[in-house]
């Protein structure tokens, strides 16, 4: 566009001065006369050439895109990321609370040495008392249930990706994965053996330690979403390469990814990893789109080139993600990007239409074939035809969209 202008101005001031001559030299007009209908050319190019179409072409596409998006519960944030999602090459998942539901119950409490059931079931509920993540609410539920005493703990401290360390009645206790025990030293050799058992079943295990020596080990186990599969399967149809990230440890992972459809898992990773995961995929030329739904997950959602947050997630995951989804519905990943790619063609379509217009009617007015009032008359059918395209992506058909107008039917008749 900087340069469309002042071609014109000069496309438009040689017509005249080309006219001018030719109206007076061939024509032998008076210059009064000669100098009207020169002006009307010049006046039909820089009418015809408004370059309203072309101007417009790219907002009213991302807008009809945004709009369209929006019915379906898929909110892009600008059309920087319209544009960033057509190119993705790999799709990314969080594990906890994307791709499962977030919703784990514990299933087994093992415990070890002089410990009972009882003592580490409550050992590990106090200790994650005031935490949020949801092995916290399946731990304090799974405490209430079985009615065991719980206390205050003090000198708290979370520990990031590893776990929490606190006092608990004058004890010194640990509750985590492998990589905090390995930095505390606490040895878990005989505990290997049942860690494997429950991980191979699909379960996220919790180590828990008091004073130094291994206590026990509390089990959970969350399943995959129902759109899971049906969104992992979408994405791998359109060519896209699909992995899963997670902290957890690599059996439970491997099971998930199993029962999901998900190949390649990067295990084992904490949240500022998970960032250095990204940023070498791109390094090999990658587009990268991460899914995520927790403060964990901010990080990795910032740092891809297009963050996808889960709307149910938090506050800060969302306001991260490029790209939000309103319902928890991961077949919404494949909607979103398909929505991009739907968007951008239009873009395209409007330019191509806007450029064909400027190359035949510009000049078609630089050689007297059009008067001002029929310029101005195309210019805006061009607009009009660019703002008519814009407005077909309203009636796009996605490949999830009749299973997600089902549901959202079925739900308010169960609402009835």
């Amino acid at each position: 566009m900087a340069k469309f202008v002042p071609i014109i101005l000069t496309a438009a001031s040689i017509s005249f001065v080309a006219w001018l001559y030719y109206n007076i030299a061939v024509y032998d007009q008076s210059l009064f006369e000669a100098f009207s209908n020169s002006f009307l050319v010049m006046l039909a190019v820089l009418l015809v050439a408004c370059p309203c179409a072309l101007g417009i072409a790219t907002p009213a596409a991302i807008l009809a895109g945004v709009g369209k998006g929006a019915e379906y519960g898929v909110l892009l944030r600008s059309g920087e990321y319209v544009e960033k999602a057509r190119k993705i090459t790999t799709v990314i998942f969080d594990k906890t609370g994307t791709l499962t539901k977030g919703e784990p119950s514990v299933t087994d409490v093992k415990p070890f040495g002089k410990f009972t059931e009882n003592e580490v079931l409550r050992l590990a509920a106090i200790a994650e008392k005031g935490s949020e993540h949801p092995l916290a609410e399946a731990l304090l539920k799974k405490a209430s249930q079985t009615e065991v005493r719980l206390t205050d703990a003090t000198e708290f401290e979370a520990l990031p990706g590893r776990g929490v360390q606190c006092t608990v009645e004058g004890k010194t206790v640990l509750l985590g994965n492998r990589t905090l025990m390995q930095e505390k030293m606490i040895s878990i050799e005989l505990l290997q053996d049942t860690l494997a058992q429950l991980e191979n079943q699909g379960k996220t295990t919790i180590l828990l330690a008091v004073n130094g020596k291994p206590a026990g080990i509390v089990a959970a186990m969350d399943t995959p979403k129902e759109s899971a599969s049906e969104a992992v399967s979408g994405l791998k149809e359109m060519s896209l390469e699909v992995a899963m990230l997670t902290g957890d440890n690599e059996r439970t992972a491997q099971a998930v990814a199993k029962q999901i459809g998900i190949k390649e898992v990067i295990a084992n990773v904490l949240p500022w990893q998970k960032v250095e995961v990204i940023k070498k995929m791109q390094a090999e030329g990658k587009v990268v789109a991460m899914v995520g739904d927790g403060i964990n997950d901010a990080p990795a959602l910032a740092q891809a080139d297009v963050g996808i947050a889960i709307g149910s997630g938090t506050d800060v995951a969302k306001e991260t993600g490029g790209i939000v989804l309103v319902k928890d519905d991961l077949r919404d990943v494949v909607l979103g990007i398909e929505l991009s790619k739907k968007t951008m063609r239009k873009i395209n379509t409007n330019l191509f239409w806007a450029l064909i217009y400027n190359v035949v009617m510009i000049p078609a007015a630089a050689l007297a074939f059009l008067n001002p009032m029929w310029a101005a008359g195309a210019m805006a059918i061009s607009s009009l035809t660019v703002v008519t395209n814009s407005a077909l992506l309203k009636f796009a058909k996605f490949k999830f969209e009749k299973s997600n107008v089902s549901a959202n039917q079925a739900k308010k008749g169960g609402a009835m």
